[in-house]
């Protein structure tokens, strides 16, 4: 592993940075200001929901429309406007005076943060890498626990101390001064895999190089898309919640903070786990046991009368995310080869996109309606468990269509 990372450093620095970069984008870092947009802008948790949903559902459309432009754009331009783009709206954050500006904001900070950047960080690495991209992918997802580890406590700290608008004040200085000088860098050259033979040629199901319109139409994808979209839209409720939760449960959020060091740690561990079971087993085997902790966490989330169990459920959390994030990365050029790899991943990323959008609005309007978010958090951790189990026939069916030779 070391000799890899020392071989590979510049490479994947770029998925470290990008996934780290992510941050102003996930909604667990614009929700440490929900509580203060919603003072200022006098809207109710239905109405902030609404928002925020209809934002994210744009930037999944966007995503759906262009994701593949990393088919056909190298890597260093993309980023780069993306990276721009997205520190003009954490400028549009930190000085917007209505509700339009904020709006459009977030749609950017959602598509560029949370849809672009791990689109193009994942999308290269599965280029760039051949046999030992679970590895790769692993190495690189570190980027978003990190974020957390490093990120949750000061931005807090920055809110408490100089108000919501410094934080994103904070987030435009580091795009601009840091991020884009240094991925410009990074990126000056495109990486030559040492197998570039092999690479071309990797295919998927069948020996076919799969296009989107293909891979709708096969079992599979639709098969897949429960679990696909599940973590993100479980992270995000909660997320997005945490405000109102601790409101609901009497805790301080300064000590709930401190959660996503939890968070993170069990990311890392289960993403790196993940990562060697996939180039061990095959990251279908992993596919039924995805959801599993998610459902546990939310399952504790409803019953906690501890902030204790605030730290557990996102402990458990952390493993689902951290499985999610080296699984995807590695399994879909396996199952769809490379070909057409941005194509694949920016439809998978619109799920994952839309699935975050629904999360806000949904439980926004059911707390408005006198439905609190512990109650939810029942028929959530329920949905987990029973999308877990129809995995297991997935699997069963995948893992005998992958024995099948190529047509």
């Amino acid at each position: 592993m070391i000799r890899f990372l020392i071989h590979n450093i510049r490479w994947l620095s770029v998925g470290f940075l990008l996934t780290f970069a992510s941050t102003g984008g996930q909604t667990w870092f614009i929700s440490l200001c929900s509580s203060s947009i919603k003072e200022q802008f006098a809207l109710s948790d239905g109405a902030w929901g609404g928002i925020y949903t209809l934002a994210t559902l744009a930037s999944a459309v966007i995503m759906f429309w262009q994701g593949s432009i990393v088919d056909r754009v190298p890597p260093r331009y993309v980023t780069l406007i993306t990276a721009c783009l997205f520190a003009l709206a954490a400028v549009g954050m930190a000085v917007g005076q209505s509700v339009w500006i904020l709006g459009c904001s977030l749609f950017l900070l959602r598509f560029c943060g949370q849809g672009m950047f791990g689109h193009i960080a994942m999308t290269t690495l599965g280029r760039w890498f051949v046999n030992h991209r679970g590895r790769a992918v692993a190495l690189a997802n570190l980027g978003y626990p990190a974020s957390e580890i490093l990120l949750a406590a000061p931005a807090v700290i920055i809110i408490e101390a100089f108000g919501w608008q410094a934080l994103w004040i904070c987030v435009a200085i580091f795009v601009f001064l840091i991020f884009v000088p240094t991925m410009a860098a990074l990126l000056r050259t495109d990486r030559v895999p040492t197998q570039l033979t092999e690479q071309h040629v990797l295919s998927g199901l069948q020996g076919r190089h799969w296009a989107r319109h293909d891979a709708m139409r096969h079992w599979l994808l639709p098969a897949l898309l429960p679990t696909l979209l599940t973590p993100g839209l479980m992270g995000t409720v909660l997320f997005f919640n945490q405000t109102h939760l601790a409101e609901l449960k009497g805790w301080k959020l300064v000590a709930m903070a401190p959660a996503f060091s939890c968070f993170a740690l069990s990311g890392v561990m289960a993403s790196f786990w993940a990562g060697w079971a996939v180039d061990r087993f095959g990251g279908h085997r992993l596919i039924p046991f995805l959801l599993l902790p998610i459902g546990f966490g939310m399952a504790l989330v409803s019953q906690a009368t501890s902030i204790t169990a605030w730290y557990l459920a996102l402990g458990s959390m952390g493993i689902t995310m951290g499985m999610s994030s080296a699984l995807w990365g590695a399994v879909l050029p396996a199952l769809y080869g490379t070909r057409h790899l941005g194509s694949i991943r920016s439809l998978t990323t619109t799920v994952m996109v839309f699935s975050t959008a629904i999360g806000p609005g949904l439980t926004g309007l059911l707390i408005d309606w006198g439905v609190d978010f512990t109650t939810q958090c029942i028929g959530f951790s329920a949905w987990c468990f029973v999308i877990a189990a129809g995995s297991f026939f997935i699997e069963q069916k995948l893992t005998k269509e992958l024995t099948l030779p190529a047509q």
